[in-house]
């Protein structure tokens, strides 16, 4: 958890300006909104007292917390970069360091708050404060890129898994296709062998001689009949034949 923010108070601010008391009760009253959490009331009587004596130091730092602590954090770093370019006491600007480290934290952006812890301890190597959250800030880099790397790893395993399971369904399709084909070209041999048993069957049979036709029993003694008149005239003519004298040739 990172630790709170100490405010620095205008206890060093110069008196050498027009209307000191005025200037002093606005940083009092700063000081008092602050403490009571009232951070809007403390930042805008911070900035009536910049407008009274603006190069200085403690008033843009103290801004710069109250900007803090009202989550506004792009302002905050922008009111302790103004104060770090009106000092150049080491102390000072680690703690401006510190603060801008704190800030970029809190955004997220860890490369550049480590970089600005980093920057404050060059400063001020013996700071606790700023070496509890440089080590933190560096903790939650590594968790974010065990993160980032299991992240990509199950999108790696969820890609191969994908594609197996696509490869497998397309087997299973060409496996499919293959069967209504091999059982399609079954069908297609079947149809022709049946054609070809019908085509010898009919042809057999047209080989084979037909049965005569049937007839009657009438018609069939009629033709007896017949065939018994016509045989008993053959027999007449052959006996009138054989009572002729045959007439020979001369032998020469």
């Amino acid at each position: 958890m990172i630790r709170s923010i100490k405010i620095i108070f205008f206890a060093a601010i110069a008196v050498s300006t027009v209307n000191p008391q005025s200037l002093r009760s606005l940083v009092n009253e700063g000081v008092e909104f602050y403490e009571s959490e009232r951070f809007a009331d403390a930042e805008s009587n911070f900035k009536r007292g910049i407008e009274k004596e603006f190069e200085n130091f403690n008033a843009h730092f103290n801004i710069g917390d109250a900007l803090y602590k009202q989550q506004k954090y792009d302002e905050a770093i922008q009111a302790f970069k103004n104060a770090a370019v009106l000092t150049e006491d080491d102390y000072q600007r680690a703690k401006v360091f510190h603060n801008i480290g704190n800030s970029l934290l809190k955004q997220q952006k860890l490369d550049e708050s480590i970089e600005a812890y980093k920057n404050s301890l060059k400063l001020n190597p013996n700071d606790i404060e700023t070496k509890y959250n440089l080590s933190y800030a560096l903790k939650m880099k590594n968790q974010q890129q065990n993160q980032n790397q299991n992240q990509n790893q199950n999108q790696d395993q969820n890609q191969d898994q994908n594609q197996d399971q696509n490869q497998d369904q397309q087997q299973n399709k060409d496996q499919q296709n293959q069967q209504n084909q091999d059982k399609n070209d079954q069908n297609d041999q079947n149809q022709q062998q049946e054609q070809n048993q019908d085509q010898n069957q009919d042809q057999q049979q047209r080989q084979q001689p037909q049965p005569k036709e049937q007839i009657s029993k009438e018609e069939a003694q009629r033709i007896l009949e017949a065939l018994k008149n016509n045989e008993s005239d053959l027999q007449k003519k052959l006996r009138k034949a054989k009572g002729k004298a045959v007439k020979k040739e001369k032998d020469w």
